[in-house]
C-alpha cells in the first residue's frame, strides 16, 4: 500500500463515455482515460466528480436516446 488514503493525492480522470473516476496521481493514467481537471486529496476529487458528473448514463446511451427522441 502507498500510505493512508487521507495523505494520497489523486487526479480525476474521464473516459470516452464521459464516466469519471479517481486515480493515484503518482501512477500513469490507464489507456482510455484522460485527466479531467482536478488533482488533490480523495475527498476533494470525489466532490469535484459529484459536481461535474450530473448524468451517469454513458455518452453512447445519451446519444442513442437523443436520436430516438428526435426520430419521433
Amino acid at each position: 500500500m502507498y500510505g493512508d488514503d487521507d495523505e494520497m493525492i489523486y487526479r480525476t480522470v474521464v473516459n470516452h463515455e464521459e464516466q469519471y473516476s479517481i486515480w493515484p496521481a503518482h501512477k500513469p493514467i490507464p489507456a482510455g482515460w484522460r485527466e479531467a481537471g482536478k488533482n488533490g486529496p480523495k475527498a476533494e476529487c470525489l466532490a469535484y466528480i459529484e459536481e461535474v458528473w450530473t448524468d451517469m448514463r454513458p455518452l453512447s446511451l445519451r446519444r442513442k436516446m437523443d436520436e430516438a427522441r428526435s426520430g419521433d
